[in-house]
């Protein structure tokens, strides 16, 4: 089929799109070199047709894409959203709605946790999709005619898969559960990474409050930096050394560059500077209004306690046929067994009927763990 490369033809191709309640959408793209990703290819399908967009086509404006993306009427299906959506919120500041993602809705339905789109497929279709083409360099030119096939393909397939997951949820009554999740896909707060708020990325441990003073600021320097360069975060500066910086606080470039964690000659760079800088608005920053460091959940009861849920929890997934990571995650169970209210989404709305409600009873000694036949069951104590 021919690919589009100006606008007059995405405009049509767009307004026949959006004759229809329900298209599946798809993204081509390339991450690794830059912070931004860049939009290479994207495809769409109604019933009626599949078109390929070469967004990288010189002229071309994608203004009809993103109309079509906001459109209210049309349903736009994705298989695994959130980068797709991450890369329109960039480049046109609008969030796709409404959206239905075949990935979420799989793990409600029991596919397991964060299911792969072939996988899918060939679990609902049985055809085996070609994936010769996954890695391949989207952003050379001029695409083969095999690669425009490989990304028809991914959004007609997506049609067959989002019929009988639709299908198989109103059956189960389910579809309030993916409107949920669609709600956090389609939140800006989900896209919008203020570089004040990066070090909540960061898998760092820190101990004390003039620690996470220091990680803030430096984590925020380095999200800055990697913004306007447009790289990676990584190309700017490891994550271990981000955390190192935070621990050891270096206030003098000799110090800077004493670090293990960091290139050697680093501290004689144009950011060595930066970096101290960094520290020394870390240091001077008002220790009593940080958010609070979460102590280590090391005691024995709480481990105890997190254990049974996690059979609880692999238990009520079985049964509800629901993989267990949408439904709580090991950081919520963490939270539940310190606190009856935590704000974690396993104890609000239907995971709180298909699972919070017998967590805090279990916690609690109102339901119990048993084994019988050899199988792991639920005993209710009452009280």
């Amino acid at each position: 089929m021919d690919l589009i490369t100006t606008t007059a033809d995405l405009a049509a191709a767009c307004t026949r799109l959006a004759q229809h309640p329900v298209i599946t959408v798809d993204t081509e793209f390339l991450r690794e070199t830059t912070y931004y990703p860049l939009l290479c290819v994207v495809q769409i399908a109604s019933p009626e047709e599949a078109v390929v967009i070469d967004a990288l086509a010189e002229g071309i404006d994608l203004k009809p894409f993103f109309a079509l993306m906001a459109d209210e009427k049309v349903l736009k299906v994705f298989h695994a959203a959130r980068q797709d959506i991450e890369i329109i919120w960039h480049r046109a500041g609008l969030l796709p709605h409404p959206i239905f993602d075949t990935q979420v809705a799989a793990m409600v339905l029991g596919y397991g946790d964060s299911i792969a789109y072939d996988q899918l497929v060939e679990r609902i279709t049985g055809h085996r999709p070609d994936k010769t083409h996954r890695f391949t360099d989207w952003s050379r030119r001029p695409l083969s005619k095999e690669q425009i096939h490989y990304a028809v393909s991914d959004v007609t397939h997506l049609r067959d898969v989002f019929t009988a997951l639709d299908a198989d949820l109103k059956r189960r009554k389910r579809s309030d559960w993916v409107s949920e999740e669609m709600d956090v896909l389609t939140s800006p707060r989900t896209y919008d990474f203020h570089p004040e708020r990066a070090w909540e990325r960061l898998k760092t441990r820190v101990r004390k409050p003039k620690e996470l003073a220091v990680l803030m600021e430096v984590a925020a320097w380095r999200e800055q930096e990697a913004q306007s360069r447009d790289v990676p975060r990584s190309r700017v500066m490891k994550d271990d050394a981000v955390g190192d910086i935070a621990t050891h606080a270096p206030t003098t470039l000799e110090r800077l560059g004493s670090l293990r964690s960091l290139p050697k000659g680093f501290e004689r760079s144009k950011w060595g500077a930066d970096i101290i800088a960094a520290v020394q608005r870390g240091l001077a920053r008002d220790l009593a209004a940080l958010p609070k460091i979460e102590k280590p959940r090391n005691n024995s009861n709480g481990a105890a306690i997190v254990e049974l849920l996690k059979v609880l929890l692999r238990m009520t997934s079985e049964r509800h046929a629901v993989a267990s990571k949408v439904i709580a995650t090991v950081d919520d169970l963490e939270q539940i067994a310190a606190d009856d209210n935590a704000d974690v989404a396993a104890l609000h709305g239907w995971r709180r009927e298909l699972f919070g409600e017998a967590a805090l009873a279990l916690k609690h000694g109102r339901l119990a763990l048993a084994i019988e036949k050899g199988r792991v069951v639920r005993v209710d104590r009452g009280g």
